[in-house]
């Protein structure tokens, strides 16, 4: 069984974790190559379940950037609703919270963490949240 998650914005990734295998996909990248990678990785398992990080855009954004924002998280949401993936939202407290690892802003520590839980992998800022994300949705009761 295959699960996700996703830590959407520009300098975020899916991460797709079967068992002890996991890889990432950049979520800047284009919607074609999402859905390339989201049928992909159900061709190795059936997907289970996704969890993606609840995000809003903030105060500090302007126009554009919320739009484009908002633009992006509701095509991540429509590619799990697409290709029929169980999924729900989780803030990032609680998946902080319950991966051991909160933050406080500082990505180091969530970066150091997944390091711990997949130690061959090349963990960056980029994917450490989405794969963190996904460990959670592996072990998630829904």
């Amino acid at each position: 069984m295959i699960y996700v998650g996703i830590d959407p914005g520009k300098l975020g990734s899916i991460a797709f974790v079967n068992g002890s295998t996991a890889w990432t996909v950049p979520t800047d990248s284009t919607h074609r190559d999402l859905w390339q990678a989201l049928q992909d990785a159900a061709s190795i398992a059936p997907i289970q379940f996704a969890l993606i990080e609840r995000v809003s855009a903030s105060p500090q954004m302007g126009v554009v950037s919320a739009f484009s924002f908002g633009q992006s998280y509701g095509a991540l949401e429509m590619l799990l609703a697409c290709a029929g993936v169980s999924f729900e939202r989780v803030t990032p407290v609680t998946w902080q919270n319950a991966m051991k690892c909160r933050t406080g802003g500082n990505k180091n520590i969530s970066k150091a963490r997944a390091q711990e839980l997949f130690p061959t992998l090349k963990i960056t800022h980029k994917n450490a949240d989405a794969l963190l994300i996904a460990r959670l949705a592996a072990n998630y009761s829904h």
